[in-house]
């Protein structure tokens, strides 16, 4: 019976149980798509990583990166947290993860002995905008009322770096009380994305200088999740495409209402006409083990 080796970390957070957990198979070799996608179900974690090598040697690894249902094209705390493990087993310089949705840049951040102690990735995809939402339907996803969903800067739309959500601006109030409506969210599925089992509703407040987040995904297994990376990033690029500057750096709490507190430190820049984003944070480790199957 083959042995697969695992490690968890907590992802966007300098403290053990807060962010975002994650686990990562550090040696997927051999391992089949079924398989993969039934241990991340019995992980029951948002995403779980699997390594390989790379398909360039030029490359560090590839990683598929599976939620509870299925595969995604990227994902920025897996991401995060990949690039840390990797580090942590002597991985050095500017990692290059290979995911489908392009590759992944990865700079490790160390402690003043060397150790690991997180990592920022770049995005591997610059900001596209899809379709606006309907505030009333963004609402009921939420369990909020319309008039909480702020529009005079943007409507709800989707947006992308690698990954599409649909993000939303609410008031302070509102972000605290919101809570997934799963018919909601199944009606918006069927109106908007013709039934897809992924629609992923990424709400962030922004008052006195404070930017915070919820991400809610219920259709793909995630009700909440305490540290998006990915989403965070798109916010970022979109923050900056409402302005006429250059570049931008921003700081998002997540997890709060989770327990789960998480700290994102992002930036967005623009360059060759489009937007290009980064987001990074701290990682800790908390399990290893082994999966047998």
């Amino acid at each position: 019976m083959p042995v697969y080796p695992f490690v968890t970390v907590d992802v966007f957070t300098q403290a053990r149980f807060g962010g975002n957990p994650l686990a990562v198979f550090t040696d997927a070799t051999g391992m089949s798509d079924a398989q993969m996608q039934s241990l991340a179900a019995e992980m029951n974690l948002s995403e779980t990583t699997f390594i390989l090598p790379p398909a360039d040697p030029a490359h560090t690894a590839r990683v598929r990166i599976f939620n509870r249902t299925a595969e995604m094209p990227f994902a920025g705390h897996p991401s995060v947290g990949t690039g840390y493990v990797l580090a942590q087993r002597g991985a050095g310089g500017v990692l290059t993860l290979e995911v489908p949705a392009g590759v992944v840049e990865v700079n490790v951040d160390r402690d003043a002995q060397g150790a690991p102690i997180g990592a920022v990735i770049a995005a591997p995809q610059p900001l596209s905008l899809g379709a606006d939402f309907d505030v009333e339907a963004i609402a009921a996803c939420a369990g909020i009322d319309p008039a909480d969903v702020m529009v005079s800067e943007h409507r709800p739309v989707e947006a992308s770096v690698g990954v599409g959500f649909v993000i939303a601006q609410v008031t302070e109030a509102a972000l605290a009380k919101a809570s997934p409506n799963l018919a909601a969210f199944r009606a918006a599925a069927d109106k908007y994305a013709d039934g897809a089992e992924r629609l992923s509703l990424h709400l962030y407040s922004r008052e006195q200088g404070r930017i915070r987040a919820r991400m809610f995904a219920p259709l793909s297994g995630t009700w909440e999740d305490a540290a998006t990376g990915s989403a965070n990033a798109a916010l970022a690029a979109l923050l900056l495409s409402l302005t006429a500057d250059q570049a931008g750096k921003y700081e998002v709490s997540q997890g709060t209402e989770m327990g789960r507190p998480s700290r994102l430190k992002l930036t967005a820049k623009r360059h060759d006409g489009a937007i290009r984003s980064t987001v990074g944070g701290g990682c800790v480790p908390v399990f290893r083990g082994e999966a047998l199957i």
